[in-house]
């Protein structure tokens, strides 16, 4: 829910006292004259208690049925000619996402369809697509086909429709460090890839790891390249990303690689064992600090019942010196995930996770900064940084798809356009 300024309706004219009077009772008149037709029209109404449960849903399945239809019309016919479109699901910056079905198989898909007439959105979606058209992996979302226009961009994905990676984690109601493990075996799997390829993600957190689907055998996509980056070891310098997922060298506006990756799978594995972010404060100054100086514990629960080993595997993870942290491959080696917590204990993590996530989407609900968006969404996170002109394009988005540019991003600067952006080490050397 968006928390924005309350609306103050216009002041009435000032008219004479007998102009008041004789308003007012031509509208009693008149109020008392309508009064049976306006209570049938209530009950006529789609939300009046007295209709039945049955014509609510078919109200609502009308106005989805309104919504779709324009859309539709918003598609190039070379794309509906292939797809049928079924449902929106997700908005972002400079995109829409869609679920669809191949009108020759009836397979789902996503369409993410981007508006690239703007310079941040061409830049976005030639950054996306540039990933995924080099990339073929189990643990990576699959980009099917792409339909290029002048203004638009359409890309078919796979459709992931098993939720988020923490929201499988508070449904499930049982959860251990071997649960853990799996997740980021999957994680790691595709880093490991990426990374050979010469991929660096940039913005690596829970919401943009998606199940397949719903099932318990469903393998974990890394989804959401658009911050995603070509380059090579420490050529990348460009600060972007969600605040509390970035690597000190980010903040500090210094060369970075890959690395940046295994430090925010560092801050992914912490909130899986315990439900909280290592480095949290809604004061951003305070925040990127912490970042910067490792300032983190293992206190409060459920930190007492995780094994020594899974918090090695963090520590060795959340280290300042990018050199010195763990590889992608070298993560994938450590004892802990390669014997899936076998020698750690089998208690269940559960409660005290979902408890301190929760905790976490209600003060993410209660804060909301001036100028904006709080969505369901952000219940995990506390979205990107993106700098006004962007910012002001925005709208709420759906994750059904996982495919969408999330808010208030810290973004790659536009060729030839200018953009304030908030510098971090400015504001820690005042």
């Amino acid at each position: 829910m968006g928390c924005g300024n309350s609306k103050v309706l216009p002041e009435a004219s000032k008219k004479g006292y007998v102009s008041v009077i004789q308003s007012l009772v031509a509208f009693s008149k008149g109020h008392e004259d309508n009064e049976p037709k306006k209570h049938k029209e209530q009950q006529n109404s789609p939300w009046s208690p007295h209709l039945a449960p049955n014509s609510q849903q078919k109200f609502r399945q009308g106005q989805q049925r309104d919504k779709v239809a324009r859309y539709k019309d918003k598609f190039e016919p070379r794309v509906t000619a292939r797809y049928d479109i079924k449902a929106l699901i997700g908005r972002g910056s400079f995109s829409r996402v869609v679920r669809v079905e191949h009108r020759a198989t009836r397979q789902p898909f996503a369409i993410k369809m981007m508006e690239v007439e703007a310079p941040e959105g061409r830049e976005v979606c030639d950054s996306e697509l540039a990933v995924l058209q080099r990339v073929s992996h189990a643990n990576v979302i699959q980009l099917v086909e792409v339909f290029q226009f002048p203004h638009r961009v359409y890309m078919v994905l796979e459709l992931a429709t098993g939720g988020e990676l923490l929201d499988r984690v508070v449904s499930r109601g049982h959860f251990t460090e071997q649960d853990a493990t799996q997740a980021l075996q999957m994680v790691l799997a595709a880093l490991v890839y990426l990374h050979s390829l010469g991929i660096t993600h940039r913005d690596l957190k829970p919401e943009n790891l998606l199940y397949y689907h719903p099932g318990a055998d469903s393998r974990l996509l890394v989804t959401d390249f658009g911050l995603a980056a070509f380059g090579k070891p420490w050529y990348l310098r460009t600060t972007c990303g969600t605040p509390e997922y970035m690597a000190p060298e980010v903040l500090l506006r210094r060369p970075y690689s890959c690395a940046v990756d295994m430090w925010a799978l560092g801050v992914i594995a912490y909130i899986l064992l315990s439900g909280t972010l290592p480095f949290e404060d809604d004061n951003r100054t305070r925040l990127y600090r912490s970042i910067i100086r490792g300032k983190y514990s293992f206190h409060g629960n459920p930190w007492p019942s995780v094994s020594n080993l899974a918090k090695d595997f963090i520590l060795r993870l959340l280290v300042l010196d990018p050199p010195a942290r763990l590889t992608a491959e070298q993560a994938g080696r450590h004892p802990w995930v390669v014997t899936m917590a076998a020698s750690s204990s089998t208690r269940n993590l559960h409660r005290s996770i979902s408890q301190n996530l929760r905790q976490r989407a209600s003060r993410s609900s209660s804060r909301c900064p001036s100028g904006t968006t709080t969505s369901s969404t952000d219940a995990n996170s506390l979205g990107r940084l993106m700098p006004p002109e962007t910012k002001q394009k925005q709208r709420q988005q759906g994750r059904a798809a996982g495919l969408i540019q999330p808010q208030r991003a810290i973004q790659p600067r536009a060729r030839g356009h200018k953009q304030h952006q908030h510098h971090p080490a400015k504001a820690l050397d005042s």
